[in-house]
């Protein structure tokens, strides 16, 4: 028989799963415990973020229909997430809540980390020699410690040299990023990964004013008669018919006048090239 705190810790992770229309499963890997408790605060009443023995949380999945879908995620240091918010808001609420952190060494760099040019906050001291044996190249200038020249001390994908990393701290520059990484998220039948959710709101927005646009522009040039283009179209239809009206001399209420200028016009032309006043 199993130990009693793991059947009643599955059974708790089965009403966590069963209490919330969107299930997921986060990694919780590096995330200090400080900064846990701030992510559990900053999620409180909206989310509920549970870490749990995969073990644990694969049995909880078990017997979910669709949701059993979401374990094959379940590896390393995992937790679940649950919540009443949609799959695309809950990971935009994640990723926001990511926290920088300093390097401890050892780490592959997320993106190259680059150390600018100019005065240091250090005193001169031994430091400056620290700095030359990790390739910063620093001198002493005015009494402050300056780093001469702006310099990539790892591109993306490198490891982090522990040394590096300590200087990187000391220099208050700190390239990692701590924060729930989402796996999967499940919702009404669908799983949802983060290459699908990590969308660009900006660049959809854009897309679909683009699409609206076009379908726009089809619509009078087809003269498709939707009520978006309707009073376009008909206000074409008029112009047109007016034109032809106008070229054709057919009289009508609305082109009488402007005959009648046009005369005016003509005999006035024809007054001045004869120098005469027109009656």
């Amino acid at each position: 028989m199993p130990a009693q705190w793991k059947i009643e810790e599955v059974q708790e992770l089965k009403d966590i799963i069963d209490s919330s229309p969107v299930v997921g499963i986060v990694d919780i890997h590096g995330i200090p415990a400080s900064q846990m408790h701030e992510m559990r605060r900053e999620l409180r009443g909206d989310a509920t973020l549970r870490v749990s023995k995969n073990t644990l949380i694969k049995l909880a999945l078990a017997d979910k229909n669709g949701q059993q879908e979401l374990a094959e995620h379940v590896e390393g240091q995992s937790a679940i997430i649950a919540t009443d918010m949609n799959p695309f808001k809950l990971y935009k609420r994640l990723e926001a809540a990511k926290m920088d952190a300093p390097a401890k060494g050892g780490e592959t760099a997320p993106h190259d980390i680059v150390v600018q040019k100019g005065k240091t906050p250090f005193k001169p001291g031994p430091i400056v020699g620290d700095l030359q044996q990790v390739g910063i190249p620093a001198a002493i200038r005015e009494g402050a410690i300056v780093i001469e020249k702006t310099v990539t001390v790892a591109k993306e994908g490198e490891t982090i040299e522990p040394r590096m990393a300590q200087m990187l701290t000391q220099l208050e520059i700190y390239p990692m990023e701590v924060g729930l990484d989402v796996r999967a998220i499940y919702e009404d039948g669908s799983l949802f990964m983060p290459d699908v959710l990590s969308i660009d709101e900006q660049e959809v927005i854009g897309n679909f004013r683009t699409a609206i646009g076009r379908a726009l522009a089809l619509a009078r040039g087809i003269a498709f008669p939707a009520p978006q283009v309707l009073p376009q179209l008909l206000h074409k239809a008029h112009r047109d018919a007016l034109a032809l009206a106008l070229e054709t001399d057919t009289y009508t209420g609305e082109t009488i006048t402007q005959f009648i200028g046009r005369a005016h016009m003509q005999a006035a032309t024809l007054a001045k090239e004869l120098k005469t006043e027109p009656e």
